[in-house]
């Protein structure tokens, strides 16, 4: 194996890093290592790593990584000497997520799922970096109606249709996870699987589908919560900080998973929303409008690998990850809106 000099700290690529869940990890991330965040903002945003770019431990590459790269060659990277150094860890995040825009994006969707995980593991080969794969609970299938509290375990097959509408990223996430648990018995590459369920917090886009910031600014601002489905519709919330915790530690230990990352806890959407809603004394009411594709009830996750294997599970209740991302979203809108007086 090539041994590489490490100077001062490990050199890390983040594919999403500006991402709602990317941003947060690089801000966890440049803490101990020298970050590189690749993205070409199809659904992240720079608003997210702004307080990032003057670290000199932070670089922004905006790549699409479906398209090869050679990070040797480009001038920003030269501070981290990665001619030398390398790249010791490599976290893939990079695919759209955006529920408005999901059907417009499936096509890169599925290069995301395909060319670009590709991508970010030859990036890992060639350093010999570990890798860290952030698949999704939906590789199981939507939740099952005969057993609708029943929390699914990482040895679930799961049932996902191929002809589906949403099969760009079901289907497209179980290829992903495919390509990781080949590349790591052929190459034995150090490739780890990790499956995100539903996540909430600071920087979740608005106007764009996410349930919890558009619920939070239209109370806000006293307007309509907006329910995309019916009020049986509930699902479980992790707070954003938990599922990088999460990320983090595994990286740290010699499990592969795939490993489930979320809460067991299932809420009610309509608890949600009338929660919010108290929470900020607003005069807002509840009305109904049609679901999206991309938004439907997922299964709640068995994490009792992930306590046994990591020693974790979901810390933040959701009245505190509630106030936390309530904080972010006055302050947002406060700062959106003296930008539009500008």
């Amino acid at each position: 194996m090539l041994k590489r000099a490490i100077f001062d700290k490990k050199n890390v690529l983040v594919t999403g890093g500006a991402g709602f869940i990317g941003s947060h990890l690089c801000d966890e991330l440049v803490k101990t290592c020298k970050v590189i965040c690749l993205d070409n903002f199809s659904s992240g945003d720079e608003r997210n790593i702004d307080h990032l770019l003057a670290d000199p431990n932070f670089e922004f590459v905006r790549h699409d990584i479906t398209e090869p790269i050679d990070l040797e060659s480009l001038p920003e990277l030269a501070k981290f000497k990665i001619e030398f150094q390398g790249i010791q860890e490599v976290y893939h995040l990079a695919c759209p997520t955006s529920p408005k825009d999901f059907e417009a994006n499936r096509i890169q969707t599925l290069m995301a799922n395909s060319y670009g995980i590709k991508n970010a593991l030859d990036l890992a080969l060639k350093y010999e970096a570990k890798f860290m794969y952030f698949s999704s609970s939906v590789v199981y299938g939507p939740r099952r109606e005969e057993d609708k509290k029943e929390k699914i375990k990482e040895s679930d097959l799961g049932q996902v249709d191929i002809s589906s509408k949403r099969s760009s990223y079901d289907e497209g996430k179980r290829f992903g996870e495919a390509m990781v648990l080949n590349f790591r018995d052929v190459y034995g590459l150090d490739a780890k699987i990790i499956r995100l369920f539903r996540l909430y917090g600071p920087r979740e886009a608005l106007n764009h589908g996410n349930m919890v910031p558009d619920f939070i600014s239209a109370a806000l601002d006293n307007r309509d919560l907006v329910v995309l489905g019916d009020e049986n519709f509930s699902s479980s919330f992790c707070y954003v900080q938990d599922a990088v915790d999460a990320a983090v530690k595994m990286m740290e230990t010699e499990g592969a998973g795939p490993i489930n990352i979320g809460s067991d806890v299932d809420v009610n959407i309509i608890d949600m929303a009338n929660r919010i809603i108290a929470m900020l004394g607003s005069r807002s009411k509840i009305t109904y409008a049609d679901k999206m594709l991309f938004l439907t009830p997922l299964c709640l996750p068995d994490i009792s690998k992930a306590r046994e294997e990591l020693g974790w599970m979901p810390v933040v209740t959701l009245e505190k990850g509630l106030e936390k991302t309530i904080d972010d979203l006055r302050a947002s809108k406060g700062l959106l809106g003296v930008r539009q007086a500008l």
